[in-house]
């Protein structure tokens, strides 16, 4: 086979080409930190990339999710804290005025006292976490309590919020099992006896057992929250650990070993200067420097 000055010249430029992609290659990990920056440059890399950054982004949307639970739970959890020890005031004022001694003037300012906490307790019923009624259902827009229009929900359906795939987990209480017509309907009750000045302290007395169900219902739906609260810190953990998980999956495919990356460039770079020498001399003589 005869070999040509063309030949040579064509094989080295080619050559010299192949050694400036090798040189791009390298420079483009360098400089971005990734194995690849097209698709094209390793199909299995990129479809792999594409399913771990789902993986990712379906953690960091339950991360937002697991916020927007602490949130409700947390602020449903206050409020049935003050709810109970509210009531737990109502029972030690139903005490006070079961005494034989008040006059009917003491039990009308201790009545003056119960309005007051049963618009407290209103107020604990329409209360809200980032704009919503965390206890009214799922009818998160309107208050679930108004005194004056006799408003009470009566709305079950629970807000269900997905932690992990294909898990939901509720994270409101039942509003009739806390804040309930007939809890506000004793609460006037016991304000309407104190009022009353033919009242007994007897009457009064068989209060107690009235308010010792709603306090009873009202811790009872304090500690299931708990133990749901209990339950979203597991899947936390869970979350936590698979974001870990995930992006050193996502880096390890993806990332670039920077340290093989600039050995190698090192070495690319002294083949191609070699090589840039031998085809300078290949390429170089004429016929006219043999004729010379």
């Amino acid at each position: 086979m005869r070999v040509t000055q063309s030949m040579i010249a064509n094989s080295s430029l080619q050559h010299l080409s192949n050694s400036y992609g090798q040189l791009k290659n390298y420079q483009d990990q360098l400089s971005t930190g990734k194995k690849i920056s097209r698709a094209s440059q390793d199909p299995v890399i990129a479809m792999n990339g594409m399913r771990y950054r789902t993986q990712v982004a379906e953690t960091s949307q339950f991360k937002r999710n697991i916020s927007e639970v602490y949130n409700w739970m947390d602020t449903a959890d206050s409020a049935l804290d003050k709810t109970t020890s509210t009531l737990h005031r109502l029972r030690e004022l139903t005490v006070q005025a079961s005494n034989d001694t008040y006059e009917s003037t003491q039990r009308a300012n201790i009545a003056k006292e119960v309005q007051q906490l049963k618009e407290h307790l209103e107020s604990l019923g329409n209360t809200q976490a980032n704009n919503k009624y965390i206890f009214n259902g799922t009818n998160t827009t309107n208050k679930p309590i108004d005194l004056e229009a006799g408003q009470f929900s009566t709305n079950g359906q629970n807000v269900e919020i997905e932690l992990l795939k294909g898990v939901k987990v509720p994270v409101n209480i039942t509003p009739n099992n806390v804040f309930s017509e007939g809890l506000f309907a004793d609460v006037q009750a016991l304000e309407d006896m104190l009022k009353d000045p033919n009242t007994t302290a007897q009457e009064l007395s068989g209060m107690l057992d009235t308010l010792d169900v709603h306090i009873n219902n009202s811790v009872d739906e304090r500690a299931e929250l708990g133990a749901r609260m209990n339950r979203v810190e597991m899947i936390d953990d869970r979350i936590q650990e698979q974001e870990v998980i995930s992006k050193r999956i996502m880096s390890d495919n993806e990332d670039a070993d920077m340290e093989k990356v600039i050995t190698a460039l090192m070495s690319q770079e002294n083949v191609h200067r070699a090589a840039l020498s031998s085809s300078s001399r290949i390429i170089q003589p004429t016929l006219m420097d043999f004729l010379r």
